[in-house]
């Protein structure tokens, strides 16, 4: 069976957990089937290259803006009246005009129903573009990253539950404990990774800071903020503004591979009051690189973390504040820490591409 996969959201070179999803998802896919063959497209007008490993590249050189208006508004150009499939694979909902071929489509979430304010006027335009209704319902089968997300493509979107399977995503092997990380920060500190944006409620974290910073054995803590400034970054910079202990807040940037990695093992505990998650990737990160975590008790972090993370109403900075205050002690947090290994353990991108795979072959 030929299987094409639409590459298009790596061209532009991000690190967002649905670009980490489709670059882990393609690569365990390759390595793990031995009977289909794959191509990929590819296409757009400015763009990243693609990894060696992603041969057989099909590029129109299209701006996918173009592309995708005209998907939208006139379903056209059907992609496998162009390219010769049996199958394909749409590791997020890119809009594509497709005819009689069966397509799969794997959605991480619908956040941008359920909370519209926290995007930009230039992320609804392409969520309006994308016209996900239509193309859930129209899909032969679809992906959900968790039962949240499910929920949500039932009651918000109508699809029928019986065409969704639900696959959680994989963590990679790059996370795991080092101790000679763990040991090399002179500074407790608390740990944010991710995008610096409204929806991931890092105000919440800040103030939480500021309330343990009035404690005298917080004095030394720091709060350490990595990831790339989103919309609204300016909003989260006047917090930090206005905290009395903004010497002691900062803010890396963007992170990747090994510097990432140790990140997370020297953190003392890993914040993460999102108001909103598909899935949900720092925490998992975090836990399975010994490092433990408190997430918000909503949408799908609950059921990622069961029983091995502290759950926290993400409107409330003073029970962040009560939370974090728990791991000053080491049983608690060494407690904490085996939890989370174990539950990260769960998660594997072997264990996601072979589940996949189950449902790719359903179309022989």
């Amino acid at each position: 069976m030929q299987i094409l996969v639409d590459l298009r959201l790596l061209g532009r070179g991000g690190a967002s957990g649905i670009e980490e999803y489709t670059r882990n998802i393609t690569r365990s896919l390759l390595a793990a089937d031995k009977i289909n063959s794959y191509s990929f497209f590819y296409n757009g007008f400015r763009k990243k290259s693609p990894e060696p490993r992603f041969s057989n590249i099909i590029d129109w050189h299209l701006p996918n803006k173009i592309l995708d208006l005209s998907a939208r508004l006139f379903s056209f150009p059907k992609v496998d009246r162009l390219i010769r499939t049996d199958l394909i694979f749409s590791p997020h909902f890119n809009i594509l005009s497709v005819g009689r071929t069966p397509r799969i489509i794997t959605f991480h979430d619908l956040s941008f129903l359920h909370h519209p304010q926290f995007f930009s006027g230039r992320q609804k335009f392409w969520h309006w573009l994308q016209d996900v209704r239509k193309q859930a319902n129209a899909a032969s089968h679809l992906v959900a990253v968790s039962d949240a997300t499910k929920r949500d493509l039932v009651e918000l979107l109508g699809v029928d539950p019986k065409k969704i399977s639900v696959i959680y995503s994989g963590i990679s092997k790059e996370f795991k404990p080092n101790r000679k990380s763990a040991n090399s920060s002179t500074n407790p500190y608390i740990l944010y990774l991710g995008t610096l944006e409204p929806r991931k409620n890092v105000p919440t974290i800040i103030k939480a800071f500021n309330l343990l910073k009035q404690k005298p054995e917080f004095r030394d803590w720091r709060l350490v903020l990595a990831g790339r400034p989103g919309w609204l970054y300016r909003d989260i910079l006047r917090e930090i503004k206005h905290s009395r202990f903004s010497k002691d807040i900062v803010l890396k940037g963007p992170v990747a591979g090994e510097e990432r990695v140790k990140l997370y093992n020297a953190a003392r505990v890993f914040a993460y009051p999102s108001f909103f998650e598909g899935f949900g990737f720092p925490p998992l990160e975090a836990q399975a690189s010994g490092c433990p975590a408190i997430v918000a008790d909503r949408t799908s972090l609950p059921e990622v973390v069961g029983d091995s993370a502290f759950r926290v109403n993400p409107w409330k900075p003073v029970d962040l504040a009560e939370i974090i205050e728990l791991f000053s002690d080491d049983n608690m947090r060494n407690k904490m820490v085996e939890l989370g290994l174990k539950n990260a353990a769960r998660f594997s991108w072997e264990k996601t591409a072979a589940q996949t795979l189950d449902i790719f072959n359903k179309f022989r």
